[in-house]
């Protein structure tokens, strides 16, 4: 079976690698010590397909060192002590490069699991590099931590992925035998999130669902893929994203009989728990908000409390929460507010923070004026003083309307009185 077409192009060598140029660009500060085949434990820290297990690949054969791999996900003290053994015996051979102990998703380890690597890095029967999606100050146990060097890598940028595409076409040996058009790459690109296997996961989708060797990608022509593969590739089908759809607008129509029927046809169906369990957690936000705030809390323990009972008795808890969400007034003004401020920064660029709100921790910034003329709101009567916030070029833009409903009518009354015209209000 063909392997997919990310493992089929992943770099061998780091002339080879994409992105990343802080860490292995010409004055990266992995570029020297990879060079020299001096290689440190280290935490690689990155959103998902932005190349952490490539780049630990690379370490290894740049530097001629054995190469062993774990997954947290499948792997307990167990396995790991003994991929120890065996990289303590290869290492024999390797007297001043010892073996490269790669972990995948190291976050998902245990206390118990990290604590029972700390005497192969501390003794050096092993280099480590964990690769993790999550901060590793609070997913990585300190005594390991100490022990490790963390690398921080990007998701990758426009450039880099349309480079990710190029060298698909170029390098991969079923792409060289077809003419591919990219024509337009945007639907690619935005799908993609910055992630580089989920583009070429959904590039390859393109191409193999596309008729003989000419081939044109559009925008339209990803997009009708994309929607077309997501419910085939559903356990339940187009039934799925339809009885979710409902039961949200159920909720968000304020009809609890419709949010607890649909509730039960996801249940009777085999639904995951936790997947309702979120859905309620983002609509108390998006549709309820500052309406009602208790309702985030509810949604949230909601989550917690499914999490931690599963079925049958789970169905209980999201009836109730179901319930209570349809029940409680709706608002959607905290969402489009951040849609609307996500929309201005888009258009405007990384306006400069004004003067009056920047941190001044050194003389220099002091003497340019950092910090200057801030009013300190607790010096103030009710911990309030009228003054400027936004960057000058959008100053006075409104971005939360508050919802007609009675706690955002008291917010409204209050931003009234207390900006006095400002903002609208």
């Amino acid at each position: 079976m063909e392997a997919p077409l990310a493992e089929r192009i992943r770099p061998q060598h780091l002339s080879e690698y994409i992105s990343q140029l802080h860490l292995v660009g010409p004055n990266g500060s992995l570029t020297q010590q990879i060079a020299r085949g001096i290689i440190p434990s280290l935490i690689l820290w990155g959103p998902p397909g932005t190349g952490k297990t490539t780049l630990a690949q690379i370490m290894a054969q740049e530097s001629n060192r054995p190469f062993f791999v774990l997954s947290a996900i499948n792997s307990g003290v167990k396995d790991v002590r003994e991929v120890i053994d065996k990289a303590k015996q290869s290492g024999g051979m390797f007297t001043s490069k010892n073996p490269i102990l790669f972990i995948d998703e190291i976050h998902r380890f245990s206390k118990s699991q990290q604590d029972s690597l700390l005497a192969a890095v501390e003794r050096g029967w092993v280099t480590l590099i964990g690769a993790t999606t999550e901060n590793p100050s609070f997913e990585v146990i300190p005594a390991l931590l100490s022990r490790c060097q963390v690398y921080v890598l990007n998701a990758f940028t426009r450039d880099d992925l349309e480079a990710l595409l190029h060298r698909a076409m170029k390098a991969d040996h079923i792409l060289k035998t077809k003419n591919i058009d990219l024509k337009e790459t945007e639907a690619l690109l935005r799908l993609s999130g910055g992630d580089g296997r989920k583009l070429l996961n959904i590039f390859e989708l393109v191409i193999n669902a596309s008729e003989g060797n000419d081939i044109v990608i559009t925008n339209d022509r990803v997009m009708q893929l994309v929607q077309k593969n997501t419910v085939l590739y559903d356990k339940t089908g187009e039934q799925h994203y339809d009885i979710i759809s409902a039961f949200i607008k159920s909720i968000r129509g304020s009809d609890p009989n419709g949010a607890v029927y649909w509730l039960a046809r996801m249940i009777e169906g085999g639904e995951d728990l936790k997947f309702i369990a979120r859905r309620l957690l983002i609509l108390s936000s998006e549709d309820i908000g500052n309406a009602n705030p208790t309702a985030l809390i509810m949604a949230n323990n909601t989550f917690q409390a499914v999490s931690a009972i599963g079925y049958p008795e789970s169905r209980i808890i999201l009836s109730q929460c179901a319930v209570y969400l349809a029940n409680s007034p709706k608002s959607n003004a905290t969402y489009m507010a951040i849609g609307k401020a996500q929309s201005v920064v888009k258009q405007t660029g990384d306006l400069p923070v004004p003067l009056h709100l920047r941190n001044a921790p050194t003389k220099l910034m002091k003497e340019l004026g950092y910090g200057d003329d801030y009013k300190y709101a607790h010096d103030y009567d009710n911990n309030f003083a009228t003054q400027e916030f936004l960057p000058d070029e959008i100053s006075n833009t409104t971005f939360y309307e508050p919802g007609a409903n009675s706690r955002e009518n008291a917010d409204r009354d209050l931003l009234r009185k207390r900006w006095n015209g400002k903002y609208g209000y």
